[in-house]
């Protein structure tokens, strides 16, 4: 053959591929309001920066009808995101229904093994079937393969899921051993079992939606950390996130020219926080006026909303918040809130984002839901890591820190470099309210005037041991701030440990109570 003609027949090949599962096929996916497996790639990276590879694999077995398609049920390769580059690979459910078969795990698994080789991000597209069934095993071991790359991948490079469809059985598994999972409002779903198989077994009736949609595991499951309307909304979410995140854990965090100068006041966030700690706040208030240009993306939103995580800048650096938020259940520690917490900061840990955590907290919830749930081991998450984590930890009080949730949120006990405090926090065992019913019910008891005799040992309390100055005459607090200072504070501190060094004892890895 010419090479004129191997040329003419190599074109052909790749027109083919480009079609996915066909004109019609693709016009189908269109209606269901969702994007082609190319049209998503096109919209998440940088224009004329995707490589793809595997384009002319093709599956072992032709359908019964004959039909081949080239590049099976996904699509493979490399681009980049704002001249950073990335691995990707998107399901085509053009394509036997994005079905996995031996192929499309062969070309997830060889994509996944180059992002390792060459440090870089991966991000998956999933919308899929599930395991392609008349290639019986091969599927299944396609899905082992994955997960065990997931495994490897983990803590070295971020991983990214992006659910823009159905990903059902065993699929599930392999986002939810990834960094962070998107998920599309209305058109995506995640579930173990389907509603039919639940309905035969366990006689409950549900939708597929109510089941596993975006709504329910952003607020319910917590599995997914976004939620957004819209697969270009969705995939501009992502590319955002990227901004935030560095290519490996060898590398840091990009550095953004953000223009707001670090020794910027808070010049009113004394009206925003109420003095008397009964009274809520939105804690989101506080971390806008404290970060670069208010602008803060918020992880797991609207799950365990007790606390707020997310992704800022502080002079151009990329920091990880953590706060306790007064708005809901007085900002108290539960068990989802510190399974919640416990996962962010071991992401920011992995990936040298330093963390700045914000205390308003009163303790841990109590209720025998919450022992028989396991608070006691979900709580030792938070606590384990904010031990484990190296990266620089500066922390800030901001009203109070009541009993073992003072030591969980970034204590200075379990190695946060610099901790802070305003001056009218509080820091104690638990409150002066709750403190006086255990240590002084025998006066109050006897009293004349039992109410009386109570306010009087509270208001004794708190002068005595309800502020933050003990704690600063110790060591726990390496300075009482003035609240308007806070920014500055942090981030001359986040200056200096810019290049903190640290490592721990020689081990395979720690036993973290999961």
């Amino acid at each position: 053959m010419a090479i004129e003609e191997q040329l003419e027949h190599l074109a052909q090949l790749k027109s083919r591929a480009l079609l996915g599962g066909g004109p019609e096929r693709i016009e189908a996916q269109h209606k269901r309001g969702k994007l082609t497996a190319r049209e998503r790639i096109d919209t998440l990276l940088d224009p004329g920066s995707f490589e793809e590879i595997d384009a002319l694999a093709v599956h072992q077995e032709d359908a019964e009808n004959g039909e081949r398609f080239y590049g099976d049920a996904v699509v493979t390769g490399w681009g980049k995101i704002e001249g950073r580059r990335v691995c990707l690979f998107a399901q085509d459910f053009t394509v036997f229904g994005g079905s996995l078969g031996e192929v499309v795990g062969e070309k997830i698994t060889k994509m996944m093994d180059l992002a390792m080789k060459t440090g870089v991000p991966v991000i998956g597209l999933n919308d899929s079937g599930g395991a392609r069934i008349q290639e019986g095993v091969g599927s299944l071991a396609g899905y082992g393969d994955i997960f065990h790359r997931n495994v490897r991948a983990s803590g070295v490079i971020p991983q990214i899921s992006v659910i823009m469809g159905p990903c059902a059985g065993g699929a599930v598994y392999s986002p939810a051993l990834t960094d962070f999972i998107f998920m599309v409002e209305g058109t995506s779903q995640m579930f173990l079992t389907g509603p039919d198989v639940i309905q035969s077994v366990t006689g409950e009736v549900t939708t597929m939606e109510d089941l596993g949609g975006a709504h329910s595991h952003t607020t319910k499951s917590g599995v997914a950390h976004f939620s957004v309307n819209g697969e270009v909304e969705c995939l501009e979410e992502v590319r955002r996130l990227f901004s935030y995140i560095p290519a490996n854990n060898m590398d840091d965090p990009p550095y953004v020219d953000t223009g707001d100068a670090v020794d910027r006041r808070l010049d009113d966030i004394l009206s925003v926080v109420p003095a008397t700690s009964a009274n809520p706040y939105d804690v989101r208030d506080v971390i806008e006026r404290l970060v670069d240009n208010g602008e803060f993306m918020e992880v797991h939103e609207f799950f365990a909303q007790n606390i707020v995580v997310g992704f800022c800048r502080v002079g151009g650096y990329s920091v990880g918040i953590v706060a306790n938020q007064p708005m809901y259940l007085g900002g108290v520690l539960d068990i989802d809130s510190s399974r919640k917490a416990a996962r962010f900061v071991r992401f920011c840990d992995a990936f040298n984002i330093p963390i700045v955590t914000l205390v308003d907290v009163p303790g841990f919830l109590p209720g025998v839901s919450q022992e028989y749930g396991g608070i006691i081991a979900h709580g030792a998450k938070l606590v384990y890591a904010y031990s484990a984590a190296t990266v620089p930890k500066v922390t800030v009080i901001l009203r109070k820190a009541f009993g073992g949730a003072y030591d969980a949120m970034g204590a200075k006990h379990l190695g946060a470099d610099v901790n802070y405090a305003w001056g009218g926090a509080a820091i104690a065992v638990m409150a002066g309210s709750q403190a006086v019913n255990i240590i002084n019910r025998r006066e109050i008891v006897s009293a004349s005037d039992p109410e009386a005799e109570r306010a009087r040992l509270v208001a004794e309390y708190q002068e005595r041991l309800e502020h933050p100055y003990i704690a600063a005459a110790k060591g726990y607090v390496d300075d009482v701030i003035d609240p308007r200072d806070t920014r500055i504070k942090v981030g001359h501190a986040l200056e200096i440990l810019r290049s903190k060094a640290e490592s721990q004892p020689p081990k395979k890895h720690g036993n973290i109570p999961l």
